[in-house]
């Protein structure tokens, strides 16, 4: 079988083009955004298998492929079938099995590639880094003085702006601010549980979850257009929403 081409450059947008997307976005619903969303997504056609890709885990939900500009050797991109922009799109129950996936892989490059540890790094927003409009987690493989540097600032914060933040996030999560004890309902919300295959055994009162192969992802429509938009204009138009 001959090895897919990845696709041609794609032309970069004027800024009346960008201006013309904006006020067509404005008036899509939601199911027409992440449909529009979805046919420009690099991602989304990796996982349909219409561009190359080095998969090192595949299921229903969830596929895993390796970096190709990675941080240290093993760097793996864990990203849902179905094509969301951020992590609050994501129902419950395929987040959850994303970072299951993402735990067995973790285990299994502790082993197979001898390292001695492993970020776990979601990009969630545009503010925060995301450049890809495919929600995903990056799994990379940690070594003593491998060079990877993650700094993150320490910033002095006043009592008082420490309270006010905390009763912010208490009540957006449901809980009363005064009961710090108490857990949000959103928090107590049973979640299905899956188990992810690895290649070591792990309780073996669980059931595994058989990965498949050659999964198609769900049909695209077609497309009315045969425009080819730049995915990092269609980034800064969409921004983190």
């Amino acid at each position: 079988m001959p090895e897919q081409q990845a696709p041609a450059p794609q032309q970069q947008m004027s800024p009346e083009q960008i201006k013309a997307l904006q006020e067509k976005i404005k008036q899509m619903s939601p199911e027409e955004l992440k449909e529009f969303q979805k046919k420009q997504c690099i991602f989304c056609q990796i996982i349909a298998g219409k561009v190359q890709s080095r998969k090192v885990y595949e299921d229903d939900d969830v596929i895993a492929i390796l970096d190709v500009n990675p941080a240290n050797p093993g760097h793996i991109l864990i990203m849902p079938r179905e094509h969301y922009s951020i992590m609050p799109q994501i129902p419950d129950d395929e987040i959850s099995h994303i970072f299951a996936v993402a735990k067995a892989l973790s285990n299994s490059s502790l082993r197979a590639l001898e390292v001695q540890g492993s970020n776990i790094i979601v990009a969630n927003g545009v503010a925060a880094g995301q450049r890809a409009q495919h929600f995903m987690a990056h799994l990379i493989p940690r070594k003593e003085n491998d060079g990877v540097k993650f700094q993150v600032p320490q910033k002095t914060i006043s009592e008082e702006e420490l309270q006010a933040t905390r009763k912010i996030l208490s009540e957006s999560l449901g809980a009363k601010a005064e009961e710090t004890k108490v857990v949000p309902t959103l928090l107590k919300m049973p979640r299905e549980k899956k188990v992810v295959e690895a290649k070591f055994k792990e309780k073996k009162q669980h059931k595994k979850k058989k990965p498949i192969k050659n999964k198609e992802t769900k049909k695209e429509k077609k497309s009315g257009s045969g425009e080819s938009i730049n995915l990092d204009d269609i980034a800064k138009v969409l921004g983190p929403g």
